[in-house]
């Protein structure tokens, strides 16, 4: 994943050992105006290239671009064999002399949209290439392979980071705690949490979640100043935070913590919370039980399994999400997620992968539960990188 001058060139040597394996005779990655961002992921961002590219990935032979007479200098630094067109006819001819007739070729396109991560074609642009005489077959888990997997430097600003998001969280907790008499906002302990960032180095775009009672049922609900409820004695608190370290190379850690103002936990919290903390130990037990009986595992059996034992205590229907999300760079990243339920995630989870595990029962009218764990997937096994919460943290209130 990591993006320096060599590592175009090991993506492609992960590439084609990965279409070597499987059967595949090579990677067509297009994009138009940013269409498709897992094309710039791979070989890092250019600049105002204002035509329709193209990167061919042979499975036996070497790589070549395939771009515009007017964006022809955009691509020299790559060290990439580079061929040019100035017309739309030349374009197709392009293309029909490098694919292989009749056979088969990666595109970012998931059968039936049922993967939208992958999905970064237009229709048009499928249906070109297939009249070049090809098979079309998904990338998905070619580009998790050859993108997606974690370098052991990649992995070590993993921990780092899930260090930071866990004492920044039980830091803002105490700072509710500390300021409870000042009718605090959940947007104050969200300018904390980002202010704990600065100081410490760590980078989101957005974020975080800062969420009590009835603003917990929405999973993504971001704390303004004008939307923000007060906090008191007896709420309920939802933290969602996540972030990567601010140098290079990094990737992202991702938690969830809840939390109670005051000294006894109602018992319908306290019930639900439980719940939640079995579906999440209940898909870390399926993972590492996997593992040791040398069997894969695709994403949405992961999510089955902490579905299963939520339906079974009574709180499936208030279970409204996937079960997690592969990290990356970003938040979100490009490999598998544990989803049977938003989608369909027929993708291995493999070595070298980081994701999060977080069931959520959300009430209406009432209040939210998640527990938000991660995980990296080691040559060992999965390990879970972020502390567990095992019990609601408990607010003192002086």
């Amino acid at each position: 994943m990591l993006q320096n001058e060599n590592s175009i060139f090991e993506m492609i040597s992960q590439a084609q050992e990965y279409m070597q394996e499987n059967e595949i005779d090579g990677w067509l990655l297009y994009d138009y105006r940013g269409m498709n961002p897992i094309l710039w992921d791979a070989i890092g961002y250019i600049s105002n290239v204002t035509r329709p590219c193209w990167l061919w990935i042979p499975a036996n032979s070497d790589p070549k671009f395939i771009v515009s007479f007017v964006d022809q200098n955009r691509f020299e630094h790559l060290g990439i064999k580079t061929e040019f067109w100035v017309s739309r006819e030349q374009m197709i001819d392009s293309l029909k002399s490098h694919l292989p007739q009749h056979g088969k070729v990666a595109m970012e396109y998931s059968p039936m949209g049922v993967l939208p991560r992958v999905t970064k074609i237009d229709g048009g642009t499928l249906e070109l290439v297939r009249s070049l005489g090809v098979e079309v077959v998904t990338s998905a888990n070619l580009i998790q392979y050859a993108t997606q997997r974690w370098s052991d430097k990649e992995l070590d600003s993993h921990l780092k980071a899930s260090e930071i998001l866990t004492t920044t969280v039980k830091e803002a907790f105490n700072f509710i705690s500390e300021n409870l008499d000042t009718n605090l906002t959940e947007f104050e302990v969200a300018e904390f949490i980002r202010n704990r960032f600065t100081e410490s180095n760590l980078i989101t775009p957005d974020g975080p979640v800062v969420a009590i009672n009835n603003h917990a049922t929405d999973p993504h609900f971001e704390p303004t100043e004008t939307n923000s409820s007060t906090m008191s004695k007896g709420d309920w608190v939802l933290i969602d935070l996540w972030g990567r370290i601010g140098d290079e190379p990094s990737v992202c850690a991702d938690i969830t913590w809840t939390a109670f103002i005051g000294d006894e936990v109602p018992k319908k919290h306290l019930e639900v919370f439980n719940t939640v903390i079995g579906g999440r130990d209940a898909a870390v037990t399926l993972l590492e039980k996997a593992y040791h009986e040398g069997r894969e595992l695709q994403g949405w059996e992961v999510d089955a399994e902490a579905r299963r034992y939520i339906d079974n205590m009574g709180y499936g229907k208030y279970f409204s999400h996937r079960l997690g999300h592969s990290l990356g760079r970003e938040a979100h990243g490009n490999a598998v997620n544990l989803d049977g339920w938003e989608t369909i995630d027929t993708r291995t989870i493999s070595p070298k992968i980081g994701f999060t595990i977080e069931p959520g029962i959300y009430i209406p009218g009432e209040f939210g539960v998640r527990s938000e764990i991660d995980l990296f997937y080691y040559e060992t096994g999965p390990t879970v990188t972020t502390e567990r919460q095992t019990s609601p943290y408990i607010i003192q209130v002086s």
